[in-house]
């Protein structure tokens, strides 16, 4: 049974101080919950040439799944707060989760602020296996990022993109309210609350691209958000669905009771809605088998019976 990780602004501030005084990448060791089988801890070498190892959470499996599901996290970008989705996961199904540059246990140490980089070095993650698609999931600050990945990737492999509970400049009272107190305190909180501050405050100006991106994109775009969702309003995802003039029409799915943490709510409530961005099967018409036609002259010759002899 995994143990209960964080939740609430106050139990995830002290845990990211306790995290940073001993010296942990993870604030609950997901080894501890779950066998290395179940849920794997790797890292990967970033895109882009910076040189950075990224560090993430995935499912291992003996056999290639169809489906690899790429999740880039919000901020503080905590890859282990996925982890009992990841256990959940059924096996015709792969998932990825990432800590993003400059949190966690990936490089650099440093605060990385632009979000353009920050693509760049996650693209590996969109690398497949032969015969494999990804969905690629944007949670909350990782919606814009995941944009822009999108925008750079190869359509033929990337079936998908979700754009969970994104935020795009415009913060709800909850989410206001940590981001005037964290301001205030930026020199005091630990690294990982100091980078999530920095980053929300500082994309609004960058946002533009990622805007022009979206009306760019060819890949089916899913936009899914929780209905009392107090840190990123449901009101800015359905405006920029509404204002979006993209190639093809983007899914909106309204999740209701759910607030901005869809990952910390019911396990089978996050797959579902993940499930439901995936390509349905194509159909393919199946001709009608027709009677075999048997033509008099191609019968073969049939011997006299020994009555119509002696007849």
């Amino acid at each position: 049974m995994a143990r209960r990780r964080p939740k609430g602004v106050l139990e995830i501030g002290l845990a990211a101080a306790v995290a940073a005084a001993t010296g942990r990448t993870e604030h609950v060791a997901t080894a501890d919950d779950y066998p290395d089988h179940i849920v794997r801890r790797i890292s990967f070498k970033a895109g882009g040439g910076l040189g950075w190892r990224i560090s993430a959470l995935a499912t291992p499996r003996e056999r290639v799944a169809p489906w690899k599901i790429v999740v880039v996290t919000g901020a503080p970008s905590w890859a282990e707060y996925w982890a009992p989705a990841l256990a959940a996961l059924p096996q015709d199904r792969e998932m990825i989760v990432v800590d993003r540059p400059g949190y966690a246990g990936s490089e650099p140490i440093e605060y990385v602020g632009d979000i353009r980089l920050q693509a760049q070095a996650l693209s590996p993650l969109l690398e497949a296996k032969p015969g494999q698609k990804v969905l690629l999931v944007g949670q909350s600050y990782g919606a814009a990022i995941s944009v822009l990945m999108a925008a750079g990737a190869k359509p033929r492999k990337l079936a998908g993109l979700v754009l969970l509970s994104g935020y795009f400049g415009h913060s709800g009272p909850t989410a206001d309210f940590l981001l005037k107190t964290g301001s205030r305190l930026l020199k005091l909180i630990p690294r990982d609350l100091r980078h999530a501050v920095l980053e929300v405050s500082n994309q609004k100006p960058q946002l533009d691209g990622v805007r022009a991106a979206l009306t760019r994109l060819r890949t089916p775009v899913h936009v899914v958000h929780g209905d009392r969702d107090d840190f990123a309003p449901i009101e800015i995802a359905e405006a920029l669905v509404a204002e979006t003039r993209a190639r093809r029409p983007i899914r909106f799915e309204r999740v209701p009771g759910a607030d901005h943490f869809l990952n910390d709510g019911p396990v089978d409530v996050l797959l579902a809605a993940l499930e439901a961005c995936l390509p349905k099967p194509r159909f393919r018409l199946a001709w009608p088998q027709l009677p075999a036609l048997q033509w008099p002259w191609a019968r073969p010759a049939q011997a006299a019976s020994p009555s119509a002899e002696l007849a």
